[in-house]
């Protein structure tokens, strides 16, 4: 039997990195079976803002759990995090890195007991703690449940719901007939509803309190049920793929930088060990902001806002990089907020229809100096304008900085990179990441 192509195969018939994954005009990623809309994506974002919000995670994510006595010694020797800190209930944002120091990409790990963690989020994490696992020969077990797009029929193994908004404090009491059980911010308690028990992890996005709900699927429908019938009450508003895929642009977090695994000559092996067909091999990209250089496209977790939870009270791959890099510093996230005039002239007819692109647009200084890229943009209804994630050099990242964002799909090799394609050039305002009051105040819908 043929044995499945690996990303350096895919890279070697592609010609370079850069041409294996750029594609011009790439439909953006949304949440695999859920629905694109219920009640409306404008309604929907807004419920997390003004009222009650309830938000189906169980499909689009993998689950990888690692178990067994090595299981912390692993994690500790592949990742930034500080696990001497690192209570059974609390979950992170798992920070590996390469011998660079650059993002392999993230994913939220939570310490189930002393010797079992589950990592959830995109697989390139989970890839990369496997990989080493395997190679180091630890004493640890993997077991990976895919997304549904991956998944090979059947059901997850686990439901995640989040209950997010003003008024998720009080729905969730309703529906458990009191408060839950204390708990810090990104720790989980062990709840039980109806008999049944799951975790509840203290969780938020966008400045709103929240939780999100996990425990086995054969209580899926039942724990949704629940949150529904209970929500009537409360207003409770069902999110689809759309507003949901928006949630990440306004709390601040870049969901998917692409990984730095593709040129270094020391990880050609792991290149070989890693499938064409997954995360690190099909997702696409795009945009006016273009490089044949895919080390270009790299970032540290110092620009993602990663530097607090870095530890360097132990070894682990690409520290002594980190160490280097932490007083140097070029780029930094910020939110950019579009001026709606400008997007209306660009958009046109569809100015007012939903937005989403995960596309790499180039941001420049008004003079047209080029100063960063944007990571993930999409339209925000309470703020009444396209919003994007960017990196952008830190001579430019004060607030109230006026860049422009340039509009439009570079046809990638064979141009050059900073040619003259007549695309649009949208003014924008750097305003802090996550977006703040003051920003979504100026730029509010017909204001």
């Amino acid at each position: 039997m043929t044995a499945a192509p690996s990303l350096q195969d895919g890279i070697d018939r592609a010609g370079s990195p850069v041409e294996l994954l750029w594609k011009p005009g790439a439909a953006p990623w949304t949440p695999e079976v859920v629905e694109r809309e219920y009640a409306g994506w404008r309604q929907e974002q807004t419920a997390w803002h003004d009222g009650v919000a309830i938000l189906d995670l169980s499909h689009h994510m993998f689950d990888t759990v690692v178990e067994g006595p090595d299981a912390t010694r692993l994690l500790t020797a592949v990742s930034a995090n500080n696990y001497e800190k690192f209570a059974v209930g609390q979950a992170k944002q798992f920070i590996p890195v390469t011998e660079e120091g650059l993002i392999v990409t993230d994913g939220i790990l939570l310490r189930e007991s002393e010797q079992r963690y589950t990592l959830s989020g995109i697989p390139a994490s989970q890839n990369w703690v496997k990989y080493h696992g395997e190679k180091g020969g630890y004493d640890v077990a993997f077991a990976t449940d895919p997304s549904s797009a991956f998944r090979r029929g059947g059901d997850p193994k686990l439901f995640r719901y989040q209950i997010q908004g003003p008024g998720a404090t009080a729905l969730v009491e309703q529906v458990f007939g009191g408060p839950l059980p204390p708990t810090k911010f990104f720790h989980a308690a062990t709840v039980t509803l109806a008999g049944r028990t799951f975790r509840a992890l203290r969780h938020g996005m966008s400045g709103q309190a929240g939780f999100e709900f996990i425990g086995d699927w054969q209580h899926a429908q039942a724990v949704k049920d629940a949150f529904l019938t209970t929500g009537e009450q409360f207003g409770l508003i069902h999110v689809g793929a759309l507003a949901y895929a928006s949630a990440s642009v306004e709390s601040g977090w870049i969901p998917s930088p692409i990984p730095a695994v593709y040129s270094a000559p020391e990880l050609a092996e792991y290149r070989q060990w890693v499938p064409l067909y997954g995360i690190e091999g099909q997702r696409p990209l795009n945009g006016s902001y273009f490089s044949e250089n895919i080390e270009d496209y790299y970032c540290s977790p110092y620009e993602l806002g990663y530097g607090r939870s870095i530890s360097f009270n132990h070894d682990f791959i690409g520290r002594e990089a980190l160490q280097k890099a932490k007083d140097d510093v070029r780029r930094t996230k910020v939110t950019l907020v579009l001026d709606p005039e400008d997007v209306r002239r660009v958009r046109g007819p569809e100015a007012d229809d939903y937005h989403l692109t995960y596309a790499r647009h180039r941001v420049e200084t008004p003079a047209g100096a080029l100063v960063g890229m944007t990571m993930q943009s999409a339209t925000l209804d309470p703020s009444g304008t396209i919003l994007s994630l960017a990196l952008i050099d830190r001579a430019h990242a004060k607030p109230g900085t006026q860049v422009t964002v340039t509009w439009g799909e570079h046809p990638g090799a064979g141009t050059a990179p900073d040619a003259d394609l007549g695309f649009p050039k949208i003014r924008a305002t750097v305003q802090p990441a996550p977006f703040d009051d003051h920003a979504r105040t100026t730029y509010r819908r017909n204001a």
